[in-house]
């Protein structure tokens, strides 16, 4: 079983609904065992053209499927909640990004492990430290939790549910 971290992300419709559903059908994948999950946040967009607030939320899973299987899976969810892509960063119903996967890095076309650019988003770092705020970032020698303490103070992310599943 490997180690991965996913975040988990909606600004259209039922955000919170969406969310729970994606959550509801990683749980019923059997390859896929469902760890800690934080909490959500409300967080303003990052880039894009101009959209309403998100909502997103990190979790950690224990899987046996390699990075590009779980990313395909990933995918399916997406399209099985109605993700449309219309826009590179526009509004979305849900979005699911594989941010880590175990100490794998790996650059191809379809998947970038660490997912790019994460460490500079509060939108993924402030949910990502408050349930796995030691881990080490594979390619990095900083945790989490240093890496989001080097920023400048979080703006646009607040604490919206504590517990939400």
């Amino acid at each position: 079983m490997n180690t991965a971290y996913i975040s988990l992300g909606s600004n259209l419709g039922d955000r919170a609904a969406y969310l729970r559903e994606a959550m509801g059908r990683l749980e019923q994948d059997p390859a896929i065992y469902l760890g800690a999950v934080s909490p959500l946040y409300e967080t303003a967009p990052v880039g894009g053209p101009s959209q309403g607030p998100f909502l997103n939320a990190c979790a950690a899973i224990e899987t046996s499927q390699p990075p590009t299987t779980l990313l395909r899976r990933l995918l399916s969810i997406e399209e099985a909640l109605g993700r449309v892509r219309l826009e590179r960063w526009g509004p979305r119903n849900i979005d699911l990004d594989l941010l880590l996967y175990g100490n794998v890095i790996m650059r191809t076309p379809a998947l970038q492990l660490p997912h790019p650019r994460f460490h500079e988003r509060d939108f993924i770092l402030v949910p990502l430290a408050r349930i796995a705020p030691t881990l080490r970032i594979p390619g990095r020698t900083e945790t989490v939790e240093c890496l989001l303490k080097k920023r400048p103070a979080p703006t646009g992310v607040s604490l919206y549910l504590e517990n939400w599943r």
